[in-house]
């Protein structure tokens, strides 16, 4: 125990006179823990906050939370509890996991604490890092967890990790420590229990040691990524700008740096659940990136999908199915992307942000539509008609904004105009004959005139 208690002295500044928060669920890891800094109160001056989650799965959890609050009171310990009441997703162990540390980190903030405590031990460390091996993943990735991590303005340490399952179990039971224990633990249903069950103890028979053997592999890993993540922090803002990756100097890159530069991109967007994200996503990114094609697009999960627009690259969450836009455009339409297309009494405008037509040519009301497949336009100024797919492809209008883009058109479906882009044979001069005027603007225009 020497090991964990020069890890606490070393990691916790105790003359300060600390809020320590310690995640315990009763069980002997985290008791063992919790006594250890009852242990060293008698030294130093400092507060213990215990902080205890109910998972609701097992009808033992009501009296492992009496049992624990009890020993917390008799014992000058403070108590924090949550129960979770429903999960709403398949993947129980990860959103339960989220649940617990969103719970710790209110805790911790409640009482301005610097430190969590967690009584992850030598044998996690060991199944995590197999477990990792085993599904695959990157550099940190195959790496377990790290023995002190920062997070909002506080450290994450695992005093425990120097010593095996079986060292806490006899320390628990020598000391007189009580604990409870979760029958879960045994069932094989359970991946991580099938390691501990299964592989550990042929591993342990090999070398009694065997966890500090992981505890060196996984700090050498980590040693590796903190170089690493310090070379991608070097670039990040010079490839990734505004959540969008600069196509043409990303594929100038190393592989290695293309591959943490996604990891972060993608960090951002999926916060909590980057765990849905496998190697094969990065390595669809990085394709996307040399991919001759000008406008592409590939999917990730949550509904996430990565836009290749020329040299750019940016994320958009589908929300909902996209749904043509046909509507009658009386006097005022607006539109989803901040602009609107009016018709207006008087206007100067000779662009292509105003057309010009007679009514008598082109068969009334007005309409206000998206694409469709096959849309051909008059085009002012030429013979015969040209596609509006090839004209937004020419005007560099991105893959992702085409099916969206408002088509202004007659009773008949013919194209009149594409705002702000072309116009059709339809539009005439202010010195020729028009009765109406439509005109296409950005929505704050409005504002600005009408003050």
């Amino acid at each position: 125990m020497k090991e964990v208690y020069d890890f606490l002295e070393n990691n916790i500044d105790f003359s300060l006179k600390p809020n320590i928060v310690v995640a315990v669920s009763g069980g002997p890891d985290s008791m063992v823990l919790l006594n250890v800094l009852m242990d060293m109160r008698s030294k130093y001056i400092f507060k213990i906050i215990c902080a205890h989650v109910n998972h609701n799965v097992r009808k033992e959890s009501e009296e492992e939370k009496i049992f624990l609050e009890q020993y917390c009171l008799k014992n000058n310990i403070i108590f924090e509890y949550m129960k979770i009441l429903e999960y709403n997703n398949n993947n129980f162990h990860n959103q339960a996991r989220n649940i617990r540390y969103e719970f710790f980190d209110n805790v911790v903030k409640k009482y301005n604490s610097n430190y969590l405590l967690t009584a992850h031990h030598g044998d996690d460390l060991i199944e995590t890092v197999l477990m990792r091996i085993t599904r695959g993943s990157n550099l940190k990735g195959y790496s377990g967890f790290s023995i002190v991590s920062k997070k909002d303005g506080y450290k994450i340490l695992r005093p425990l990790v120097f010593l095996t399952k079986d060292e806490i179990k006899e320390y628990a039971i020598k000391n007189n420590i009580p604990f409870v224990v979760d029958k879960s633990n045994e069932k094989d249903c359970y991946t991580r229990n099938r390691y501990r069950k299964y592989i550990l103890p042929f591993l342990k028979k090999e070398d009694k040691n065997i966890h500090k053997k992981y505890l060196e592999f996984n700090n050498e890993l980590l040693r590796y990524e903190n170089y690493i993540n310090k070379e991608v922090e070097n670039i990040y803002s010079n490839i990734i700008k505004n959540n969008e990756i600069i196509i043409s100097k990303f594929n100038s890159l190393d592989i290695l740096l293309k591959e943490k530069l996604i990891e972060r991109f993608l960090a951002n967007i999926y916060m909590n659940s980057l765990y849905l994200i496998k190697k094969k996503h990065v390595q669809n990114i990085i394709d996307l990136c040399n991919s001759s094609k000008s406008n592409s697009s590939i999917s990730l999960p949550h509904d996430i999908i990565i836009i290749k627009e020329y040299d750019i690259l940016k994320v958009n969450k589908v929300k909902n199915k996209f749904k043509p836009l046909y509507k009658e455009l009386n006097d005022k339409l607006i539109l989803e992307n901040n602009k609107i297309i009016e018709i207006v009494k008087n206007s100067d405008d000779t662009s292509n942000y105003c057309i010009r037509l007679n009514s008598e040519e082109i068969n009334l009301p007005l309409y206000i539509r998206t694409k469709k497949q096959g849309d051909k336009i008059s085009v002012k100024g030429l013979n015969g008609t040209q596609k509006v797919k090839d004209i937004f492809i020419n005007s560099k209008i991105p893959k992702s904004k085409r099916e969206k883009y408002p088509l202004l058109v007659d009773a008949n479906s013919k194209i009149l105009w594409i705002p702000g882009i072309k116009k059709s044979k339809y539009d005439k001069s202010k010195q020729e004959k028009y009765d109406i005027i439509v005109r296409y603007k950005l929505k704050k225009e409005e504002k600005h005139e009408e003050k």
